[in-house]
């Protein structure tokens, strides 16, 4: 029964003293988060950490370490994601110190912490119970906890025959060879090959039959952390039933929608920047010459000429067109699809390529750049150092013109192009264009082109590559 409630205007925390001299225990409640969204970051989390190639499950705490150690240079920290299902998982301590960012699944987490070292508990068991103590943390709650090596902990659901996970955390290891090691276990940390099983000791058998009728008694000292409402009143017990309810949706949700996530390359002398104008001697200067146009622009991407297996302009281009075709952003093509539902009954065409090269897939052979795409001009200067081809198409309600080209340039450079030029034929194609203009230069040619580039990388020989990095 508790004995006192105590409100704070912090962090709610709990400090525990080690009973053989180590260093306490440190649990402090950060933020209460949205109804169910503990199990849903517990089964996206879970998904990812299975596809890491550091990814063991044993112990009941599959885990994955995220960062090794570099004794090289110093450093003998680690990270590691692990995680505790609804069976929560055995006793166990480990030598080093341990210190951990967590969040609770939706029905809260038990963590049972006892500092009786192993002196103690072989000379009297008991020692062990008598220094164990109980942390209540809530439903979808962001909490830390820090612990020094040797402290016996286990981390349970907050309810027994829980059907939500416990958590799941981000751990750092602070010192991977901290403590008493085996001689063997600190080569394999030094090797950086160690994971949180091999750095695990698990709890005696008969202390744990001793710790299972304890708890079956409810005979261990426990402190109950909440943000929300205090232990014992209405609010806490209906807010706690709401949370398990929302998080199992949530939970089932999370583990049925496929995990992926995204690496995106930025700077590094990449980047894609609008020029203020078309650039002399492009093709793109020809279309609609003598005519008003509506909008105008070009984006350039410059990269080592060395990325890539082609060494001329023509072989870059053609390589940067396949690009086009086959690596589209997949933002760009959803947008296209939701555009092409909207213009379909107006007659308007229709192409899954964005429109700044949608041409590409048009069944015109007549003019043929490559002999593989559709054009309607194409341009290669003497030495095979620029090669450009336009593209486009004309519409009811405007006409684009898009100039593609490969420029080597001086120092091992290849500059990639793509610029548009757009007459409007009525007021509908202004409206479309003004309506357009931001997300075509802030996203979609940007991308477009990068997407593009990057193909094109990616199908470059392993010797080329390394030589870039170089």
């Amino acid at each position: 029964m508790l004995s006192m409630i105590k409100v704070v205007q912090t962090f709610p925390s709990v400090r525990i003293p080690s009973s053989s001299g180590g260093l306490p225990v440190e649990v402090s409640l950060i933020a209460q988060l949205v109804h169910g969204s503990g199990n849903h970051l517990f089964a996206s989390v879970s998904a990812r950490q299975q596809q890491h190639q550091e990814f063991v499950d044993e112990l009941d705490e599959p885990s994955a370490k995220l960062g090794g150690t570099d004794f090289d240079k110093g450093d003998p920290t680690s990270l590691y994601s692990f995680v505790v299902g609804p069976k929560g998982h055995p006793f166990h301590r480990h030598a080093g110190h341990r210190i951990f960012t967590a969040i609770s699944g939706s029905g809260g987490a038990q963590l049972r912490f006892s500092s009786a070292s192993t002196a103690h508990i072989e000379e009297d068991p008991q020692s062990f119970l008598r220094a164990l103590q109980c942390i209540n943390i809530p439903p979808d709650c962001m909490f830390t906890v820090r612990f020094g090596g040797e402290t016996w902990h286990q981390f349970a659901p907050l309810t027994r025959n829980s059907p939500h996970p416990v958590f799941f955390a981000l751990s750092c290891h602070t010192n991977e060879l901290g403590g008493d090691l085996s001689e063997e276990l600190r080569q394999q940390v030094m090797a950086n090959e160690a994971s949180i099983p091999s750095l695990t000791s698990l709890l005696p058998q008969a202390v744990a039959d001793l710790l299972d009728a304890a708890m079956a008694k409810g005979q261990v000292a426990t402190v109950d952390l909440s943000l929300e409402a205090p232990p014992g009143t209405l609010q806490r017990a209906m807010c706690y039933t709401a949370r398990g309810k929302v998080g199992t949706l949530l939970g089932k949700w999370g583990a049925w929608r496929r995990s992926k996530g995204f690496v995106s390359h930025h700077g590094g002398g990449a980047e894609v920047r609008e020029l203020d104008a078309t650039p002399a001697g492009s093709l793109l200067l020809k279309q609609f010459e003598g005519t008003p146009f509506h909008h105008e622009d070009t984006f350039t991407l410059t990269m080592p000429l060395a990325n890539f297996q082609e060494t001329n302009a023509t072989a870059l281009l053609t390589r940067l067109l396949d690009g086009f075709m086959e690596n589209p952003p997949r933002g760009v093509t959803r947008m296209m699809a939701v555009r092409n539902v909207l213009v379909r009954p107006m007659g308007l065409r229709t192409s899954s390529l964005g429109c700044p090269v949608s041409s590409l897939l048009s069944p015109d052979k007549s003019r043929l750049f490559a002999n593989r795409f559709p054009v309607l001009d194409q341009g290669t200067d003497e030495h095979n150092t620029r090669a450009q081809v336009v593209l486009g198409a004309d519409d009811k309600h405007l006409s684009f013109r898009s100039c593609v080209a490969a420029r080597i340039v001086k120092g091992g450079q290849v500059e990639f192009s793509l610029g548009s030029r757009v007459r409007c034929k009525n007021l509908f194609g202004r409206f479309y264009m003004w309506a357009i203009d931001r997300t075509h230069r802030a996203y979609v040619t940007p991308t477009m082109l990068r997407m593009a580039v990057a193909h094109a990388q990616i199908h470059a020989p392993a010797a080329a590559l390394s030589a870039a990095a170089a």
